[in-house]
């Protein structure tokens, strides 16, 4: 899989949600799973916070850098977000990107079943990010599993300083990139960095890879 774009920060101390696939010139941008039935979700959440936060369409669009035309067609449900729009809307409302996913509270207890799960995925199916926890409030801690195609690379922009990524690789070899230091991880190999500074995911083998992330935010500015 090709490179993808890296996202731009507009509040620097506002979590972030694991590296999101972007896509190269002529690629179409990732999108939430449909089978997942987000749309509805994520069309109430943004008209909430919106309203809570006094901010119109135009102010919303201007802060996020995506048109007011998109914004009204995704609180209408009209539209299906890809991953990079919701991370601009997050970061624009100063919300984690899971709060923008997120139903009801959850019981104490909570069984995540695989045939519910919340999957962000790209289109053409290389990568995707199954969300290992409740997406029913803001969290400081999040755990993700990943699954990486052969040969495919995922590229992320910095995050908010104070952001660190817990990894573990439990099929395949893969890659990891920070700051421009490269460490090969074997299966069951893990690695602990701060990622407030560009990395990457490359999947070595000619199998797909899967790793599980934990992703650890720092206190809000």
């Amino acid at each position: 899989m090709k490179a993808r774009r890296a996202q731009s920060s507009a509040r620097p101390a506002t979590p972030e949600p694991p590296p999101p696939p972007a896509s190269d010139p002529g690629v179409d941008d990732p999108v939430l799973d449909e089978s997942s039935d987000l749309t509805p979700v994520v069309a109430s959440n943004l008209k909430r916070f919106r309203a809570e936060r006094g901010l119109s369409l135009e102010r919303l669009a201007k802060a996020s850098g995506v048109s007011r035309a998109m914004l009204g067609q995704i609180e209408l449900g009209q539209s299906t977000p890809t991953i990079n729009v919701l991370w601009k809307i997050a970061r624009a409302l100063g919300v984690p990107f899971s709060a923008l996913m997120s139903q009801a509270a959850s019981p104490v207890t909570t069984v995540m079943q695989v045939s519910h799960a919340r999957i962000l995925r790209s289109r053409d199916g290389d990568f995707s990010s199954r969300a290992l926890f409740p997406t029913d409030r803001p969290r400081n801690v999040e755990f993700y599993e990943l699954r990486l195609a052969p040969r495919s690379v995922e590229n992320a922009d910095a995050h908010a300083p104070g952001t660190s990524e817990n990894l573990v690789v439990t099929e395949g070899s893969v890659e990891i990139i920070v700051a421009g230091e490269r460490r090969v991880l074997e299966t069951g190999d893990a690695i602990l960095f701060e990622a407030d500074s560009p990395h990457s995911y490359r999947n070595l083998g000619s199998s797909e890879a899967v790793m599980y992330l934990v992703m650890t935010y720092g206190s809000r500015g």
